[in-house]
């Protein structure tokens, strides 16, 4: 009989925990088209996946294969699709209180600082100003940025204007995180090092976390399960569950395991990404013959 290691165990025992549980998010037959008539475009074609409560899942794929457009349905951006995106019997069709989204763009307002733009839900929802100062100064402390709350996103790198959104979505204490490519700007350095951020606050909070991305290495690292997609139309081509030890930092990164994961989710994806990269050289092809 084949012994498993303690980091086996643990990764499997946490996984078995998720898969018991009951989901915090189910996606059931989604699909989404663009345009009418001959100029219909699908851009997600019948993806069904469940979200454990705790769990994080990535959703990767090539550029074109409907991730971002995922990303707007499950956030209520989008209200026009088949199928059904569901939290607990409610089902997505406009933002919802329970669900908080971080976006690739930089969304600091500059005119606030750290402090006042991670209050900033607060105030909208008339929280009194003590309890959300004592609540932004939590989220600020918990996302690395203490001593900085009087300072301007003009101050702050690119990576800590991240960590400012992060705080302030999370100072609403959605129970799901959405986050889309929010790591893009930024160099792979600052990436696996706000990985780990990343990381250890979703597991201090056990927040339910989905991160679209196209980055392997941030995919492995953060996730306990990968949703593969396929190039346009998107579909589910495979979910892979990554069996690597919690907690978990960015010195896994260099693990025989870890490149074991990247290489195997990669084969999946360099079919996928070979078919976008001829459909974009034929689409300029054909542009090129009708200039």
């Amino acid at each position: 009989m084949t012994s498993l290691s303690s980091d086996s165990l643990s990764a499997r025992t946490a996984s078995a925990s998720l898969a018991a549980s009951a989901p915090a998010m189910v996606i059931d037959d989604v699909v989404k088209r663009f345009g009418r008539g001959t100029e219909v475009v699908t851009a997600v074609d019948h993806v069904s996946f469940n979200v454990a409560q705790g769990e994080f899942v990535s959703v990767i794929g090539p550029s074109g294969c409907g991730k971002s457009t995922l990303f707007n349905i499950i956030g209520g951006l989008l209200g026009d699709y088949e199928g059904n995106v569901l939290i607990g019997d409610e089902r997505i069709s406009a933002p919802h209180p329970e669900v908080g989204m971080v976006f690739q763009e930089e969304s600091t307002f500059p005119w606030r600082n750290v402090i006042d733009n991670v209050a900033f839900p607060l105030e909208l929802q008339g929280v009194a100003k003590s309890e959300r100062m004592d609540r932004a100064h939590h989220f600020i402390d918990m996302v690395g940025l203490a001593n900085f709350e009087k300072n301007y996103p003009s101050q702050l790198s690119g990576g800590m204007k991240q960590r400012v959104s992060i705080a302030r979505t999370l100072v609403s204490q959605p129970k799901i995180l959405l986050m889309d490519e929010p790591f893009a700007a930024l160099d792979e350095q600052t990436r696996l090092l706000l990985g780990d951020k990343i990381t250890q606050i979703q597991q201090q909070l056990n927040q339910t976390t989905l991160l679209i991305t196209h980055n392997l290495t941030e995919a492995v690292q953060l996730s306990d399960r990968i949703v593969v997609m396929t190039y346009r139309p998107g579909k589910v081509k495979r979910i892979v569950d990554i069996k690597l030890a919690r907690p978990r930092t960015s010195d896994v990164v260099g693990s025989d395991a870890f490149g074991h994961y990247v290489a195997e989710i990669w084969n999946d994806l360099r079919e996928e990404a070979s078919r976008g990269m001829a459909d974009s050289e034929s689409a300029a092809s054909r542009r090129g013959a009708h200039g």
